[in-house]
């Protein structure tokens, strides 16, 4: 936010000089950016009054003349051609500084004396854009009355300085002149000058040649309009130009300044109507319609859609809701009537707005801070008053307000305990009062509460007091305290500390960790091989994706896995494993109207020197580590078409699904360019974690001995060894201490269809020695129950 200090000072007394005012600004909260002292380079530049002007007798192309500077009369030689006599003109006196380093001398031009130099406004390191009245070519005329020989900077506005304030989000207000005038007041304890509104209105209904329709109210809170008759579109006066200039806006017309000028000084953009161009006066606030489309002010055709607020005619689009107008009603210099409008748009959809039709204004710049409603009304009155006061028209009787606004003064309750117990100070409730109606706070001392007016949303709670009470009081005198306090010892939570260990088993195992994005291609449902049906392709679409590669949330890790293989594989590495423990969106329904479900995966993949036992021996280790491995089952009864047919199988946990393990499919590998066996595995590390515990429970060492029995048979190829190892374990009894498979044989020695499963059997009692009827009791419990179940027999 740019800031004239001429112009701050017509609201509130500073009395300090420009750097001090800047620091205690920035040390009540209003930081200063920079600071631009106007003209500080341009010296001895005085008024001049052309008294002669005659033909340079040895060039065609120059002219002598006689220029008045107050105490004497000074002969320059120019080469311009756009003064007369009598012009009053910018003289820089032999010895002037002027822009770029330029510096006057006494000399003499093809012989003729020359004592100083007249200027055109780019020599005075201004825009000629901010001037239009400027010549393209020569001299800048003055226009006015000025004493001769004065300082000709404050007629340019060169003896001015400007302030850059770096304003935070959450002070809208500041984004004005006034806001600005407000914090200075209440920063150095000065009386702050609100500008004196008044005008007269001329008979006439404004109902009878305008009307207002909001239909997008939730995107509308407010709609102010006035009219103005017998317009008279003509530059603005010099006062109201320097203004402008000051802060680095172009003047155009006494209308468009007048709009400009309240947005600078109140904040609240407006905008102007030609009503004669709009049909029946009406104007509607709508949503756009997908594809409608509208000419802007500058000229460019800009395609629109429904999520878009628009200002419109009974026909057509007028302008775009808080950006910018429309060509069709712009004002013209024959316009006669014309409809201010002064309005609050929802921040969110102007910034949204102006961002997809890619236009970036004033006006949005401000809407996108969340104006002030109450402003708006404001913000009409003061344009009405500066259009009476300059002649740009006058006012018609009567004002259209739509007020769907609830933007209420905030009530907030303060203890000047709390607040001095916070600040670790010693203010007085006195002295408390004093800083908030600084603040122009409304307070009940004996309720112990303050209003805070509308344009102070901010202030929502006491530690929001507290801090206006600092920043007045002053940072730097703040008193150095201690923090008080219980103190605490941080530490990490328990699944926390599991996902800690599953990183370090897993490197353990000689795995690294890989990370790969959330973001994913819907094309990878079919690299994947997922059916069109399958509840991984729902997925949530991401609104401003960088690209289609990117477009949506995934719901699997497998597709990052596999392609962080694909890419060690493209680089020649023999043999890799990776893990990663990273998070799926699964969301409940599409379009969303909750937010998906997120859940986190340890994703194992592998490649090279492994297969589905090693991968399995993996996961087996980490069980363990998490003592849980007694719960873990194995059932090859999976369906996902991503894995070998035959070679995958679900992991269980308390018989509860909690992931797979498999070989990839040779389809898929093929879809990634990987020309190895690799084995993917996927597991769920909530549902691990709930099995999950870390306290461990010790035996002492065993003593009596253990009587060792190798056990086998013959069973159906389809029977799982984990299926036989549950029969033998349940049929046991508490005597069993170790259970080990050592052989698996199929083969021309037994029947087609079987297979040979063997298992060495270790069987220890805690209290006494085992005897061998008990061993026979025992063995002889597992055949019957292996018999019975699974139709086992012994073999012989």
């Amino acid at each position: 936010m740019n800031v004239s200090m001429n112009w701050l000072k017509e609201y509130v007394t500073i009395d300090n000089d420009v750097q001090t005012f800047a620091d205690k600004m920035t040390m009540s909260g209003s930081n200063v950016d920079r600071i631009e002292k106007k003209g500080e380079a341009i010296t001895d530049v005085v008024i001049g009054k052309v008294l002669e002007i005659v033909k340079h007798p040895d060039a065609d192309k120059l002219v002598v003349t006689q220029v008045d500077v107050g105490e004497k009369t000074i002969q320059i030689v120019t080469g311009a051609e756009n003064m007369k006599v009598g012009d009053l003109v910018p003289v820089a006196l032999p010895g002037a500084n002027l822009a770029e380093g330029l510096k006057i001398k006494e000399g003499r031009l093809r012989g003729i004396a020359s004592n100083g130099m007249m200027c055109s406004v780019e020599e005075l390191g201004l825009d000629p854009e901010h001037f239009p009245d400027a010549p393209e070519h020569g001299i800048y005329i003055i226009k006015g009355d000025y004493p001769l020989g004065s300082d000709a900077k404050p007629v340019f506005g060169l003896d001015d300085a400007i302030i850059e304030f770096e304003i935070t989000s959450n002070r809208p207000d500041c984004f004005s002149l006034l806001g600005i005038a407000r914090e200075a007041a209440a920063t150095v304890d000065a009386d702050f000058h609100y500008p004196e509104i008044h005008f007269n209105e001329v008979a006439g209904d404004i109902n009878q040649h305008a009307s207002v329709e909001v239909i997008a109210t939730d995107l509308c809170p407010r709609f102010v309009a006035k009219v103005l008759v017998d317009v008279d579109i003509k530059p603005s006066p010099k006062w109201m130009q320097d203004r402008l200039r000051s802060v680095g806006i172009r003047p155009i017309n006494n209308l468009v300044d007048i709009t400009n000028f309240v947005m600078v000084e109140m904040g609240q953009p407006m905008h102007a109507y030609d009503l004669e161009e709009l049909i029946h006066g009406k104007i509607i606030v709508r949503r756009a319609k997908d594809k409608e489309k509208m000419m802007t002010l500058d000229g460019e055709e800009r395609e629109l859609d429904d999520t878009m607020l628009v200002i419109a005619g009974e026909e057509e689009v007028i302008g775009v809701a808080g950006v910018m107008g429309g060509e069709g009603s712009k004002v013209k210099d024959h316009t006669g009537m014309i409809l201010l409008e002064a309005a609050n748009f929802d921040p969110a959809s102007i910034r949204k707005t102006s961002k997809k039709i890619g236009l970036r204004t004033d006006a949005s710049t401000k809407f996108e801070k969340h104006l002030d409603p109450n402003t708006a009304l404001i913000a009409m009155e003061r344009a009405c008053q500066l259009a009476e006061m300059i002649g740009a028209g006058r006012v018609m009787a009567g004002i259209i307000d739509v007020n769907n606004s609830k933007r209420e003064p905030n009530k907030v309750a303060y203890n000047v305990g709390n607040i001095n117990r916070l600040l670790g100070t010693d203010i007085s409730e006195e002295e408390m009062v004093g800083y908030f109606k600084r603040l122009e706070f409304v307070v009940n001392e004996e309720q112990k509460e303050i209003l805070a007016p509308t344009f102070r949303a901010d202030i929502e709670c006491e530690a929001d007091l507290a801090e206006e009470v600092a920043r007045l009081y002053g940072y730097d005198l703040l008193p150095t305290t201690l923090a008080t306090g219980t103190p605490t010892v941080g530490k990490k939570n328990f699944t926390q500390r599991m996902e800690d260990l599953t990183r370090q088993i897993m490197e353990d195992c000689s795995l690294n960790e890989a990370m790969t994005y959330s973001f994913e291609s819907p094309k990878v449902y079919d690299k994947l091989k997922l059916e069109l049906d399958s509840p991984l392709r729902v997925a949530v679409k991401i609104d401003n994706p960088l690209g289609e590669d990117f477009s949506v949330m995934r719901t699997s890790t497998v597709n990052g896995m596999l392609q962080a293989l694909s890419n060690n594989y493209a680089k020649r590495n023999e043999k890799v494993g990776l893990y990663e423990i990273g998070t799926i969106y699964e969301p409940k329904a599409i379009p969303l109207k909750e937010l998906p479900k997120e859940s986190q995966k340890l994703t194992i993949g592998m490649y090279g020197d492994c297969d589905f036992f090693k991968l399995k021996g993996i996961l087996e280790t980490l069980f363990e580590a998490f003592n849980c491995l007694d719960l873990a089952k194995w059932d090859p009864n999976l369906d996902v078409s991503y894995l070998h047919p035959g070679r995958k199988a679900k992991v269980l946990l308390k018989n509860k699904d909690i992931g797979y393990i498999g070989e990839v499919h040779p389809d898929v590998l093929d879809a990634y360019d990987i020309h190895d066996k690799a084995y993917i595995a996927v597991i769920d590390m909530k549902d691990l974690i709930d099995e999950a515990t870390l306290d461990h429970k010790y035996t002492p060492v065993p003593r009596y001995p253990a009587v060792n029995r190798d056990l086998a048979m013959l069973v159906k190829e389809e029977i799982l060894v984990g299926t036989i190892e549950e029969v033998i374990r349940r049929y046991s009894g508490k005597i069993l201490e170790k259970l080990e498979l050592f052989d698996v044989y199929k083969g021309k020695q037994i029947e087609a269809g079987y297979k040979s499963v063997a298992y060495a059997l270790s069987f220890r009692a805690a209290d006494h020695t085992l005897q061998e009827k008990e061993i026979s009791k025992t063995m002889e419990k597992i055949l019957k129950g292996l018999e019975n179940e699974l139709g086992a027999t012994l073999r012989k």
